[in-house]
């Protein structure tokens, strides 16, 4: 499963630049996340919309991913009461009696480690337990800050540290669905800034998938991650060994559009172009199909020795599928790539997630549960002073 980034305050495209995230920034990301096939998931704050009062705007954000996608989300973790706003939310969408037995939401349960679950944690823990909705106990590692420097040590920490949250999930409601989260990344020593894609943390993440499957649990770490500010080389480098290892651990999860470190800055144009490498991603996954089509005996008969295949029956019937088509990559000529302006893949990036936008049309919804949606929102910031901070 793979899905957009999480926490980020800023917003940066290539014609504003960086600014604090709004509640339409967050709109438009989970309307990008619907839109696409790459994502099987609308995520949770995939960026903090900052123009509403923070005890308020997770109101608004569940009702976006509600509203604009038809995909799984995480609501609300930042107190026990706005976990329960969520869940209740959802149950008025989709009933009490089918959040019995499916999990329609999760909450993103981390630790503040060193070895400490805070009431807040907890508290948002227990209400997802108790509603039989999904918790993802991730502990959220810098090494050298939150643990050790050494890797063995600090996935030993955070092995620890999950196996305790999950149990805490397990007495609340046995059987309420868990995954087993890791973050777990270097620091640069000299500065104290946290480091992605280091060849130290992605071992780690190999190691902790090894120990999730030792638990039979599905499992949730990074990928995409990058601490650079633009979609350069160095964000390219960093995402892409940050995902693989991911991958080969056997993860369930993929930041798409992360910039300047895990909570900093959610770049549209890097969204889209995590999301085409995303559909690589699940281009490679599914593995090689063996059938007659694929062997192209027929194909093989019909070119004949020293002959070109791109006129066969065979090619004609599988070009469009044959191989995963980027909306992104150019591979055109140099001449046809200048006579097209020039344009660097952060360019077309940028023009690519607003077509998208262009052409987004909301998901039908029932008409009688957006009102009682909006009038839970709307009572329950009525209920409460606006607070800042």
């Amino acid at each position: 499963m793979l899905t957009p980034a999480y926490g980020s305050p800023f917003v940066t495209d290539l014609d504003n630049g960086r600014r604090y995230a709004t509640l339409s920034d967050f709109e438009n990301f989970v309307k990008l996340a619907q839109l696409t096939l790459w994502l099987q998931h609308s995520g949770g704050t995939v960026c903090e919309p900052v123009n509403i009062p923070v005890n308020k705007r997770h109101l608004d954000m569940t009702y976006a991913h509600l509203r604009y996608s038809e995909k799984p989300f995480m609501g609300a973790v930042t107190s026990a009461e706005r976990a329960e706003d969520s869940i209740a939310m959802a149950r008025l969408v989709y009933g009490q009696d089918y959040m019995d037995k499916h999990c329609v939401i999760q909450g993103n349960i981390n630790v503040n480690s060193p070895l400490v679950f805070d009431d807040v944690m907890t508290g948002s823990l227990k209400a997802y337990a108790r509603a039989n909705q999904g918790i993802v106990l991730s502990p959220f590692i810098l090494g050298g800050a939150m643990g050790p420097v050494t890797q063995p040590a600090l996935i030993a920490q955070a092995h620890a540290e999950a196996m305790v949250g999950i149990a805490l999930g397990q007495l609340i409601r046995p059987g309420s669905p868990v995954v087993y989260g890791n973050f777990l990344t270097t620091m640069n020593l000299k500065s104290g800034a946290p480091t992605f894609g280091t060849p130290e943390a992605n071992l780690s993440a190999l190691a902790i998938g090894q120990l999730c499957r030792r638990l039979g649990l599905p499992l949730r770490c990074g990928g995409h991650l990058t601490a650079s500010k633009v979609a350069d080389g160095q964000a390219m480098q960093e995402s892409s060994d940050s995902m693989n290892a991911g991958l080969l651990a056997g993860e369930l999860y993929s930041p798409c559009g992360r910039l300047a470190r895990r909570r900093a800055d959610h770049g549209l144009r890097k969204f889209v172009m995590d999301l085409d490498r995303c559909g690589m991603i699940h281009t490679q996954l599914a593995g090689l199909t063996i059938d007659a089509n694929s062997l192209g005996t027929q194909a093989y008969l019909q070119a004949g020795p020293g002959e070109n295949f791109l006129a066969t029956e065979h090619t004609m019937a599988n070009f469009r599928d044959a191989n995963y088509l980027s909306d992104l990559a150019d591979t055109n000529s140099f001449e046809q790539w200048q006579e097209g302006g020039c344009l660097t893949l952060e360019q077309r990036a940028n023009a690519r997630w607003k077509t998208m936008l262009a052409d987004y049309r909301p998901p039908e919804f029932d008409a009688v549960k957006d009102r009682e949606l909006q009038a839970f929102i709307e009572d329950r910031k009525a209920s409460m002073p606006d607070q800042w901070y």
